[in-house]
């Protein structure tokens, strides 16, 4: 093993993980030469696998011309490339793209611009963004303030405003039928109410991810919600912004989840596989009225000094000739359908899988001490940091988080690349297996044999 020398880094703990040496595919390799199947893509980022010679190809082609190009001094043919097939990509109406260098700063452009539509519309008391708990929309203090996770969120309560929210509509919880419209409608009629306790003339958005990410762990919409929330808020003048930092780029079987029910935002914002992990970028793309309104009014007051840098728009546009070539999208759909199946028979072995949910290559499952009830495992199992440690012993690594708005329950993605196959599900389903096996035993929670 190589010898480790002392770190000068630090993030969210003082665990350190094996030093890595080199992806392909969906597979990577620490410097000792152990392999590691990567079932989360990263932290559901690496969309078209790792290391795709065409993508290097185009950032090597970028790099020989140039690497900067500051937005205020020039355009750039990589840019305008980008922002022309996002456009092309994206529901009607939605023709303006704001580039940025990650979800979080997405977030926040999408805020602040609809913030300053209102000022530019005359409708200066509009300042409330109505969002959902659990939900997570990004770690600055704007895009905190939207988010309901109270473990990520409640340190820096004193030192931003905190925005309304509503339920997520989790009717697995909740013993609700996700598949009748009137599910739907009893969790959108939410959003409602709150803007009528809010008052109207003070709503100024709403941000929803279309299908859930970490916070949710894939949570898809019941029947009739997506379309129910876009009545709501066009009856009342509110925008509605549609967060697909997660699910935009494909991952869903369609570019952008939205399209699953037909639905179009009034601004969207994506990244993490919009550039499937190649380098830092991101999105706000946003409808022309609102863009035009903002600019006759002295322009947008935002900015990044990342924002449309070249060699991250030329990354960004050879990932989506990728998802195009090898038709992603399908096999998104059809590979996740097959991981979906197999993880749905988890539960006949393993009696404390409560749930899975979720669509494509966007999946998770959840631990609960009793199905009937859905109570959570006890939180002193750890549950969620514990399954991941044993599944990256034995090679592969998953993503998870607290279900319960972060304080406690325990649920799992499983997100491999979009390149992924059949065969590969199937090396994804015996390690995780194993993992729950070890586990089960170590917990003292029940299998069926």
């Amino acid at each position: 093993m190589a010898v480790r020398q002392k770190s000068h880094l630090f993030y969210q703990s003082h665990n350190r993980r094996p030093v890595l040496d080199q992806a392909r595919g969906i597979y990577m390799w620490d410097v000792d030469g152990e392999r590691y199947l990567d079932g989360s893509s990263g932290a559901m980022v690496c969309n078209i696998g790792h290391s795709n010679e065409n993508v290097l190809q185009a950032m090597r082609r970028q790099m020989e011309k140039s690497t900067f190009g500051y937005r205020l001094h020039f355009e750039t043919e990589p840019a305008e490339l980008l922002a022309s097939k996002v456009a092309a990509l994206s529901p009607e109406g939605l023709d303006k793209v704001f580039f940025v260098s990650g979800g979080s700063e997405a977030v926040e452009s999408a805020i602040k611009l609809a913030r300053q539509y209102a000022l530019a519309s005359d409708q200066p008391k509009r300042w409330k963004v109505i969002s959902r708990y659990p939900s997570y929309h990004g770690c600055t203090l704007g895009a905190l303030a939207l988010t309901g996770f109270t473990s990520l969120s409640k340190p820096f309560d004193p030192m931003m405003r905190v925005m309304p929210k509503i339920p997520a509509p989790t009717a697995y919880l909740d013993g609700l039928d996700p598949d009748i419209p009137e599910t739907g409608y009893h969790y959108a009629d939410m959003l409602e109410q709150c803007i009528l306790e809010e008052g109207p003339e003070s709503v100024l958005a709403f941000i929803v991810e279309p299908v859930g990410g970490a916070s949710t762990g894939a949570l898809v919409p019941p029947a009739g919600y997506m379309e129910r929330i876009r009545e709501i808020c066009t009856r009342y003048n509110i925008l509605l912004i549609h967060d697909e930092v997660m699910t935009g780029g494909g991952r869903t079987g369609r570019f952008f989840a939205g399209e699953h029910w037909g639905v179009s935002p009034d601004i969207l914002v994506l990244s993490k596989g919009f550039s499937a992990g190649y380098v830092p970028l991101g999105a706000m793309i946003a409808h022309n009225d609102i863009v035009d309104a903002v600019m006759a009014g002295g322009g947008f007051l935002h900015g990044f000094t990342y924002a449309g840098n070249p060699l991250a728009c030329a990354a960004g546009l050879a990932v989506i000739e990728q998802i195009e070539a090898q038709d992603l999208l399908k096999n998104a759909e059809t590979v996740g359908a097959i991981l979906k199946h197999r993880l749905t028979g988890l539960m006949a072995r393993y009696p404390f899988i409560g749930d899975v949910r979720g669509i494509g290559l966007l999946l998770a499952f959840e631990l609960v001490s009793d199905r009937n009830t859905m109570q959570p495992l006890p939180k002193e199992l750890s549950a969620f940091d514990r399954l991941v440690d044993i599944a990256y012993s034995n090679g592969l690594i998953i993503y998870s988080r607290r279900t319960r708005g972060g304080l406690e329950g325990d649920h799992f993605l499983v997100c491999p690349p979009m390149i992924t196959t059949a065969e590969q599900v199937e090396e994804i389903m015996i390690m995780l297996i194993r993992s729950l096996d070890t586990f089960a035993a170590e917990a003292q929670v029940p299998i069926e044999r």
